[in-house]
């Protein structure tokens, strides 16, 4: 089920204080850059590069994602592993608020999210 107008602005409002924080200073973001997408009951947090190989192109690295389930009233939180599955980050398998997923992603204490 897809979250409601009003927990869509929730997140993005979550979003762009997150993104406010931890996207790169301006003048390297056509190097490098930080955005996130809401996607039904999914935010997802990616990476935007160049592609090695053709620069022009630009290419999406996804670095977490928290989906959210309605019945139980939490988000469970996910990190992309070396096999490009999204995988239950232990440490924090699920957070009440999508603010503490930012949080978690954002503080990357295991290293999971940014490398």
């Amino acid at each position: 089920m897809s979250l409601s107008e009003f927990e869509i602005k929730r997140c993005e409002k979550a979003l762009k204080k997150f993104m406010a924080q931890h996207r790169p200073p301006a003048h390297i973001r056509n190097e490098l850059d930080l955005d996130a997408r809401i996607n039904d009951q999914s935010v997802e947090l990616f990476e935007i590069r160049p592609r090695w190989d053709e620069p022009a192109e630009k290419i999406e690295m996804p670095v977490a994602k928290a989906t959210y389930i309605k019945r139980q009233e939490l988000w469970k939180v996910y990190w992309q592993r070396a096999d490009l599955k999204w995988h239950a980050y232990d440490p924090l398998p699920t957070v009440k608020t999508l603010e503490e997923f930012l949080d978690a992603v954002g503080e990357d204490h295991h290293h999971c999210f940014f490398g």
